[in-house]
């Protein structure tokens, strides 16, 4: 069976609102001859007259009037369809967006971001899962709506990135390590035991090159794969930890934190989407949620 080309629809319709196939013609910048060819293919395609010839004029059959109260509606309806969204109603918009983040992430950011979307748009509940790997597939699949991370060359090109904050990595013990009291030098920093993060479980750090340059050299006690491990198991025990300052910010409470004595690189932690999300009101508004809240704390 042949589809019906829906373009006809358009075409149906103005010929009963004009009654002429000239009115119609000069209406859609159209020849009279290519209208007339629309009206056979019309007739055609319903099997009916559906503009008949009376006196000089033309009058709509039965079936002409019956569909022309249709489709208006249709019309209509497509349009909407197929405009850009004007409005959208964040008090009655029901919907669920699961985040993707690193450790640190929902301790720091999270309570601020749940208090500010609910009072927005009290409908919409945020899941939040792990990041274990830089993957891309998730947010290629839609399992996930946002994710939050430092953009590698591994990233996935197609993803849209928007930065939200600079970071960087600060030493951190716990309270009354020997490390809370007096200047830190780079020969005080190695010679404490030392907590890697590392979900590859390597045992270096960019911490490492500067102290490297210095010709020094920190012992690693343990490897972890996460900032929250490593900072437990700081608070708890005479180790340093060396994590990202304000991705952290709420799991260091109650502890010491320095400035490395050597110099480390800064990186930008950013969001990133699926381009097929960048135009739906609903992300664009979340997007701006995370953004402001990662900019209100520091």
């Amino acid at each position: 069976m042949t589809t019906p080309d829906l373009n006809l629809l358009l075409a149906l319709d103005v010929l009963l609102a004009e009654g002429s196939v000239a009115g119609a013609a000069r209406r859609l910048r159209l020849s009279p001859s290519a209208m007339s060819r629309t009206l056979a293919r019309l007739r055609q395609t319903t099997g009916d007259a559906l503009l008949v010839r009376a006196g000089r004029g033309l009058v709509p059959t039965p079936r002409a009037i019956a569909l022309h109260e249709r489709i208006g509606p249709l019309l209509q309806e497509a349009q909407a369809l197929l405009r850009p969204v004007a409005h959208m109603d964040l008090q009655t918009m029901e919907r669920l967006f699961t985040l993707r983040n690193s450790e640190g992430f929902v301790e720091t950011f999270g309570a601020a971001l749940i208090a500010r979307v609910g009072q927005q748009a009290p409908g919409v509940r945020l899941r939040f899962v792990q990041k274990p790997d830089k993957d891309s597939t998730p947010l290629r699949q839609g399992s996930v709506d946002l994710e939050t991370g430092v953009v590698e060359q591994g990233t996935a090109p197609e993803l849209r990135v928007q930065a939200l904050f600079r970071d960087r990595i600060l030493g951190v013990v716990r309270a009354g390590h020997p490390l809370s009291q007096g200047e830190v030098t780079p020969q005080r920093y190695a010679q404490g035991g030392h907590i890697c993060v590392s979900r590859q479980g390597l045992d270096r750090e960019p911490v490492d090159d500067g102290l490297a340059a210095l010709g020094l050299e920190r012992r690693v006690v343990t490897i972890v794969a996460g900032f929250a491990t490593a900072l437990a198991l700081a608070r708890s025990s005479g180790l340093i930890a060396a994590v990202p300052e304000r991705h952290t910010a709420g799991l260091r409470s109650g502890m010491h934190s320095f400035a490395l004595p050597v110099a480390t690189p800064e990186f930008t932690v950013s969001m990133l989407w699926h381009p097929r999300l960048d135009g739906d009101p609903a992300h664009r508004w979340l997007r701006s949620c995370v953004r402001e809240v990662c900019g209100e704390i520091a």
